[in-house]
């Protein structure tokens, strides 16, 4: 439930409010019990509460009906391919944030595209960049390694955040830009208005 709470804002006001509610309702049975209207307000902190609290109370509801409870270990046997579907039929789960469960609560090697490394992706050129958000996910698994998915995610994340910034990257501090298509000019990738820094020792 933190990573529904999690989109589309950013960890400073998702993980509060998530802190937050699990405080105030130490389990799923309460949590669902309160209904969306309460859980909005408990959550309005962390943005869109009320599209996010009917997904929160629609996914425990559903996986309550699925499985008798609110876990969700069944997953572990599972195929990536077989969790993935699994999850995204669950109400407002898509591919990032089916990713995010599996990748670092089972170890089942998604790899979630959040805006950063969508960006920074298309910026190095792992991806194309008329490619889409959902169409990333499964390109990624195609080109990373088995075994890296958490730090790729990772190692992107970090560095779109610090870096590689919408809607400018600052290059002149990237470790990256020898192979780097966006900073080498490729001229399919999108441009910002003013022309990057070239890095220097």
């Amino acid at each position: 439930m933190s990573c529904i709470l999690s989109q589309h804002t950013s960890d400073r006001t998702s993980y509060p409010a998530f802190t937050a509610l699990r405080r105030k309702y130490p389990n799923w049975a309460l949590v669902l019990a309160a209904g969306p209207e309460q859980i909005a307000e408990d959550i309005r902190g962390a943005g869109l509460a009320n599209q996010k609290s009917k997904s929160i109370c629609g996914c425990l509801r559903e996986i309550e009906a699925r499985t008798g409870g609110f876990s969700v270990s069944l997953l572990e046997p599972m195929s990536l391919g077989e969790a993935m579907a699994w999850l995204t039929s669950l109400p407002g789960v898509g591919p990032k944030t089916a990713s995010l469960v599996l990748c670092f609560s089972f170890d089942k090697g998604a790899i979630p595209v959040d805006t950063h490394v969508f960006r920074v992706s298309k910026r190095l050129g792992l991806i194309p960049d008329s490619m889409t958000e959902p169409a990333a996910h499964e390109e990624m698994l195609r080109i990373v390694p088995e075994g890296l998915a958490g730090r790729f995610h990772l190692g992107l994340l970090a560095h779109g955040r610090a870096v590689c910034k919408a809607p400018r990257p600052d290059c002149d501090r990237c470790t990256l830009t020898e192979v780097c298509r966006w900073f080498n000019g490729a001229s399919d990738i999108a441009k910002p208005k003013a022309k990057p820094k070239r890095r220097t020792a």
